[in-house]
């Protein structure tokens, strides 16, 4: 079941606008540094995973104040951080492999996804050792049943998240509580010329 929701590109095309409203609201909200216009500085992403998708899904939307300069990197749901691979495709592996019945083989994922081995187990570490310490976690763990154990992290969440009007309502929430638990973007790079100092 989860191995064929990654081949559909509606998933993908919800997390997409999903995206984008997210990147509309800390648009309008103005710079966290000096209140300024935050103006669209999207750069091109190569995302891995998910079934051929169209242009627009590969691009990270973010933001560029047009005072200060500084960057505003949006929240989002389609992408995991840094991760090259898709969100849902991290999240959706490990739960495959996830003491389910049926899971999918380590040579399925690699056929199908182009998945490594050794990066399904440091996925599968990653939701087991350092996603339930998470502040991120801690904080969003009021939003959801309290039926959901640590150790059937990622499964019990996504048997929550099945339905599409609680996956919208909540993608959103998560994606704000885990950067805002990340702490202030560490960009402070200004753009343009440099700045030269004494």
């Amino acid at each position: 079941m989860y191995l064929a929701a990654l081949d559909r590109a509606s998933l993908f095309l919800l997390l997409g606008r999903l995206d984008v409203d997210i990147a509309h609201e800390v648009r309008t909200a103005g710079c966290t540094y000096c209140g300024g216009p935050l103006h669209w500085a999207r750069y091109p992403r190569k995302p891995r995973g998910g079934p051929p998708l169209p242009e627009e899904l590969s691009v990270r939307h973010g933001l560029c104040c047009g005072h200060c300069r500084r960057r505003t990197l949006p929240p989002s749901v389609l992408f995991l951080g840094r991760k090259v691979y898709l969100g849902a495709v991290v999240t959706l592996v490990a739960v495959l492999r996830h003491r389910r019945p049926g899971s999918a083989s380590g040579s399925t994922l690699r056929d199908r996804l182009g998945v490594s081995w050794q990066t399904v187990v440091r996925w599968m570490a990653w939701w087991a050792e350092t996603f339930p310490r998470s502040r991120a976690w801690r904080a969003f763990r009021g939003l959801v049943s309290p039926s959901i154990r640590d150790d059937d992290l990622p499964a019990g969440l996504c048997d929550v998240l099945q339905g599409l009007a609680r996956l919208r309502s909540l993608l959103p929430a998560w994606a704000r509580i885990e950067h805002a638990a990340r702490g202030p973007t560490p960009l402070t790079q200004k753009m343009g010329r440099f700045q030269l100092t004494p």
